[in-house]
């Protein structure tokens, strides 16, 4: 007997919405069958007219444990994720202590890991200065790859690389064929620009779009040098567009990334104090948004990612000059892109692409991000037209601060299922490694 059979008159596959149903046995997809078939399955669910998208990865986590579970930490990240659609994250090196620098690090961070997490969760590992000796150890303890800064990361135990530095590490990731995530704004650059004031065009004006020029330009030419595998991490300037695709086209192993605020909020709208939108690289103008868009529906941009960086509310306080610069929109991140999308007139297959295939192609995770055969049982009940209002106090990641609170959002997730299990809070996901066959 089949374990579950989901019906909808919207699923998403990867040719695109048809109503069909779904069959889970063992958590695998084990076929996508027109939606009358009729199949012994000890559960079977008719979602009606509810989208059934395939579940969100999300390769952009900061989850902060251990060392800073205050901020946020396993179970209030990874609930969040599961009420946003997302059943797979992968977490960033930085703002745990200790980082995940080592392999060593890497089983501690495991560890807190372990069993809370309500999603599957994997690993990114880190390159900084004096650790090139432990990349082969990360790589082969199954991290999903490396993250670098070329400018300062925030905190001190994650300091940035400098350009020979970075030239080391592409050539030593090179021989593995692993890939190398990169925070792209130059530390040059960021000296040279004016210090960030009370208001948001001053600290707009301190993280200049020639910081992001730069820093791009220097990791793609070095990128194609080493023929190695080079990711841009959250693109907020859309004047990098041009670069990244003529790169791309002359060979260069490289893909680029954005994230729901440079795509659906503008520095316009920005009130001076409202520390909430502050992130690094900083979103910008309206403009620059359109185009941000326009190079997303080019391909230029390869996926969408939350940068999920959250703080306590006191880190939060002060100036845009003070205030920790990180935004919290785990949960939120698929309604406020499909809200903008659907304004723009982009179908909700390329919100899907962009969140869910695009992302698991980029980390590797070959059962994941598509409702097809052989594929996880990762589902997702999506109700595309239902609207509702932000009200931070009601999300799950563990400090109500958001840029979206008080927002009306479109989209809204009524059931998530990892690997054929609903997903109720009890901690099913699993620590994913990479994949060796990849």
């Amino acid at each position: 007997m089949t374990d579950l059979v989901v019906r909808s008159d919207q699923v998403y596959t990867p040719d695109g919405p048809r109503p069909a149903a779904v069959r889970v046995h063992h958590g695998r997809i084990t076929a996508v069958l027109d939606r009358s078939s009729t199949v012994d399955a000890a559960r079977d669910v008719d979602l009606g007219d509810l989208a059934l998208l395939p579940g969100l990865v999300d390769t952009h986590v900061h989850v902060n444990e251990p060392g800073r579970t205050e901020w946020e930490g396993f179970a209030t990240a990874t609930a969040a994720a599961a009420a946003g659609g997302v059943t797979t994250i992968l977490d960033m090196p930085l703002n745990s202590l200790p980082p995940t620098v080592t392999a060593a690090a890497l089983e501690v961070k495991r560890a807190a890991a372990g069993g809370q997490c309500v999603v599957d969760v994997g690993f990114w590992g880190g390159a900084i200065p004096g650790n090139l000796h432990d990349l082969a150890g990360l790589h082969e303890a199954g991290v999903f790859g490396f993250k670098c800064f070329l400018s300062p990361s925030g905190v001190d135990e994650f300091p940035p690389l400098d350009w020979p530095g970075l030239d080391a590490v592409l050539a030593a990731l090179s021989t593995m064929d692993a890939l190398l995530i990169v925070h792209a704004e130059d530390a040059a650059e960021l000296d040279a620009a004016p210090a960030a004031g009370a208001s948001y065009p001053d600290f707009l004006a301190s993280r200049p779009e020639s910081a992001e020029a730069r820093a791009i330009d220097g990791l793609l030419t070095r990128a194609a040098r080493h023929r190695a595998r080079a990711h841009v991490l959250h693109l907020s300037s859309a004047a990098s567009l041009t670069r990244i695709a003529e790169a791309r086209a002359a060979g260069a192993r490289v893909t680029a990334e954005t994230c729901p605020h440079y795509l659906t909020l503008a520095a316009e709208r920005i009130p001076d104090g409202a520390t909430e939108f502050k992130c690094c690289p900083p979103i910008r103008g309206e403009d620059n948004r359109d185009r941000l868009w326009r190079g997303l529906a080019d391909g230029v941009v390869d996926c969408v990612v939350s940068d999920h960086s959250p703080s306590t509310p006191e880190l939060k306080r002060g100036g845009f000059g003070e205030a920790w610069g990180g935004v919290s929109s785990l949960q939120l991140g698929l309604p406020a892109v499909w809200t903008e999308a659907r304004r723009r007139g982009h179908p909700l297959a390329a919100v899907v692409r962009w969140m869910a295939s695009a992302t698991a192609d980029l980390a590797g995770l070959s059962r994941k991000g598509r409702i097809a055969p052989g594929h996880d049982a990762d589902l997702v009940a999506f109700a595309p037209d239902e609207e509702f209002t932000v009200d931070a106090g009601t999300l799950r990641h563990r400090h109500p601060i958001t840029p979206y609170a008080g927002a009306r959002l479109r989209g809204v997730v009524h059931r998530t299922w990892l690997r054929g299990r609903e997903i109720d809070g009890e901690p099913t996901g699993v620590l994913l490694s990479r994949e060796r066959n990849v």
